[in-house]
């Protein structure tokens, strides 16, 4: 038995990491079914429509959620994988991925594990990945796997068939980068069934700083989306208050010797804006596009 196994990016300003990021999928070991790369305007995929006619592109109004959401209408797949048009797979991520769905009927959401994390740091060149890439190490069972408390946006699959039979939906209330609309859309769907971490669906997360949320944006984002998340039901309080003190806290510090690529002092400005709004009881997600 086989699945119908297909991949969408969503993707913004940055063509030529993303075309670097489709090479790296034609490594696959199992190739995808289906490519579905979603973009507001032509400079946001460059030549590649010319050489990949193989590929189906898709245009909206910007915004990861919607723009996610419009690659779900569009895929006939039984399985989605969701990638960041900088995140590269490692050759055997969709061999690792098919025959854990399969072995796993009851898995709604599968997230691989990241072997290096250019978010959590300056970011790591495309020489730098693949250099980690053909380094690593796969585990002794491929297809271990380990439960997970939710789905991390930069490389997770979701069974369709329980997208379309309980319509969840990537939130478009949480505009722009939408910080956490992957731990709300994957929590939602682990309402139906489990999340697994794959053990031997490897890749690097390169983390490019360009296009990113202007620090102000996400720091605003990094306190009201956990709290409408948490009224929402789909982030425990539990989670949500220590998650927007940790990074509050962490962008005061920081702010005082902040690293050259985050800009700290945007990001602390951002939480307290949030924080004041929460006190008046005005803060949303949506409210970042007004700063």
């Amino acid at each position: 038995m086989t699945l119908r196994l297909a991949v969408g990016i969503a993707t913004r300003n940055r063509p030529a990491i993303l075309a670097e990021t489709i090479a790296e999928l034609s490594r696959q070991t199992r190739a995808p079914d289906a490519i579905l790369v979603c973009h507001v305007g032509p400079e946001d995929v460059g030549d590649l429509p010319a050489k990949r006619p193989d590929i189906i592109f898709l245009t909206t109004t910007a915004g990861l959620p919607r723009q996610r959401n419009a690659i779900l209408d569009a895929t006939d797949a039984d399985i989605l994988l969701f990638l960041d048009d900088d995140f590269l797979a490692a050759p055997a991520y969709l061999a690792v991925l098919e025959a854990v769905m399969l072995a796993h009927p009851d898995c709604v959401v599968a997230t691989g594990t990241v072997i290096a994390d250019g978010a959590k740091g300056p970011g790591i060149s495309v020489e730098e990945g693949r250099a980690i890439l053909a380094a690593d190490t796969p585990p002794a069972d491929p297809r271990a796997v380990t439960p997970h408390f939710n789905g991390y946006g930069c490389n997770m699959a979701v069974r369709m068939r329980v997208v379309r039979e309980h319509g969840v939906r990537v939130d478009e209330a949480l505009p722009l980068y939408a910080w956490y609309e992957d731990i709300d859309f994957t929590r939602a769907l682990g309402r139906h069934g489990t999340i697994l971490r794959l053990a031997g669906a490897r890749g690097v997360h390169l983390g490019v700083k360009q296009a990113r949320t202007p620090g102000l944006r996400l720091g605003y984002s990094q306190v009201a989306n956990p709290v409408y998340l948490a009224r929402k039901g789909t982030f425990p309080w539990s989670h949500a208050i220590p998650s927007a003190a940790r990074h509050t806290l962490i962008n005061a510090v920081r702010s005082l010797a902040p690293e050259p690529h985050v800009d700290r002092f945007g990001r602390f400005r951002g939480n307290l804006l949030a924080l004041w709004d929460l006190l008046r009881g005005r803060a949303a997600p949506g409210r970042v596009l007004e700063l």
